[in-house]
């Protein structure tokens, strides 16, 4: 799970080689270095060859529209962030484990910057993350490089076709659906796309009112949602959920939730004691190893779950970064 997520040690010049290559839709070239002694009449540049098995452009392509989607980044950053330049660009930022280093790699159709910031003895910083970190220097560089024209537009993923999905669910929309966008999609998915309709919103009236049947899955999403409607009707304790087993690290905490209150006053037990209470719909929790029983009441409605939490066996932190913020 831990590499999935960017546990994985990996240098910034790795991701500059990986983000060019992405930039370029598959299309691996060899990398020039120019050290700092050439620039004052030292050594000749030498190149350094990179050689990759090319990836679909289509991939590539959707990969790219992904990266330079300033509103699927916009719940983590805002809309209007520092990741957001006056034309065309893909970025992705990344901390490291305990906010050690932070990065920032993107690109246009003219260039690929990658930027880190960190401290060279390895000691960690003081909560600064990539956005905070590594963007604003990352953004500063992009703006230089094309102050004088904008570059052009990403081209459209070759060989993939757009079709309408509900925003929510990412299905076929229904006349039930408030919010439709337009997806990318491989050919040969489209019988699937064809067959699954939304089933997230349901008509109850003429009037196209709606309501919201969401799977379990989203519970926990629900739960940081402030729209009455997309609450559930029961109180239920989404995180943690019921049978989930915790690694103990030193200073680690655990944030209980909770979906189906709305400013109602709550009461938090564990193993019949009382943790606190008011109208709060989460608290944190530090971790302390053995069985633990959480219970929640908030008037006559209440649930519980039971988990766990294990002593994790202690291992250095590598050195590297972390594609995940």
């Amino acid at each position: 799970m831990g590499l999935a997520l960017g546990s994985g040690e990996v240098s910034l010049w790795e991701l500059a080689r990986a983000y060019l290559t992405l930039a370029r839709l598959g299309d691996a070239i060899g990398l020039s270095v120019i050290p700092v002694e050439t620039l004052t009449g030292g050594p000749e540049t030498r190149f350094l060859n990179f050689d990759a098995s090319p990836l679909r452009r289509s991939t590539m392509a959707l990969i790219t529209d992904m990266l330079s989607d300033a509103h699927a980044r916009a719940i983590a950053f805002g809309v209007d962030s520092v990741l957001n330049l006056p034309f065309p660009a893909a970025v992705k930022t990344g901390t490291s484990s305990n906010y050690r280093d932070t990065w920032t790699v993107g690109f246009t159709r003219d260039y690929t910057v990658a930027t880190w910031v960190g401290n060279f003895n390895g000691d960690r910083m003081q909560e600064v993350s990539g956005v905070t970190g590594a963007a604003p220097l990352w953004r500063r560089i992009m703006l230089h490089l094309d102050e004088t024209s904008a570059p052009p537009a990403f081209p459209p993923p070759e060989h993939l076709v757009q079709r309408p999905i509900c925003a929510l669910s990412g299905l076929r929309p229904t006349p039930a659906c408030p919010a439709v966008v337009r997806e990318y999609f491989y050919p040969e998915d489209l019988a699937e796309y064809d067959r699954h309709l939304d089933s997230f919103y349901q008509l109850v009236s003429d009037d196209r009112e709606y309501r919201i049947d969401l799977p379990p899955e989203y519970d926990e999403w629900v739960a940081m949602q402030h729209a009455p409607a997309l609450f559930a009707t029961d109180l239920k304790i989404v995180s943690p959920r019921d049978g989930d087993v915790f690694l103990l690290e030193p200073a680690s905490r655990v944030e209980f939730k909770l979906a189906g209150i709305e400013d109602e006053p709550v009461e938090w037990w564990l193993n019949g004691k009382k943790l606190a209470s008011g109208p709060s719909n989460h608290l944190f929790w530090s971790l302390q190893p053995g069985d633990w029983t959480l219970q929640v009441k908030a008037g006559e409605k209440s649930d519980r779950v039971d988990f766990e939490v294990l002593l994790a066996e202690h291992r250095p932190t590598p050195r590297g970064f972390s594609i995940s913020n």
